[in-house]
């Protein structure tokens, strides 16, 4: 399956700081851990993004933003960030921090 080396490299770009930080060939694509744990990745052309169950409905209300379904069955706590909403890096370095503060609140792995 094809998914954006673009979108993959400005995401690396903007993680390259971050202590913690992992690459991994995940679900046909590269998704970066943070400790272990999945932060953000990318899926075709869109942004895999770990927000938590907590945020989960509220982060449905951006017209960007879908749940992360690629089986028939959504996964709580996860969304999928289409490419109009990552269409600055000041705009994908938010989506990076909203699941940054998620994945902090999780055990190392």
């Amino acid at each position: 399956m094809a998914y954006s080396r673009s979108l993959v490299e400005r995401i690396r770009h903007l993680v390259s700081r971050q202590r913690g930080i992992t690459e991994k060939k995940m679900f046909g694509s590269v998704c970066f851990l943070l400790h272990g744990n999945l932060l953000v990745g990318v899926w075709r052309d869109s942004l895999i993004a770990r927000v938590g169950k907590e945020n989960y409905e509220t982060t449905l209300l951006d017209d960007n933003v879908r749940a992360f379904d690629v089986t028939g069955r959504p996964m709580k706590g996860w969304v999928l960030v289409e490419p109009e909403g990552l269409d600055s890096d000041a705009r994908l370095a938010h989506w990076i921090d909203q699941a940054t503060q998620f994945v902090r609140t999780l055990p190392f792995k």
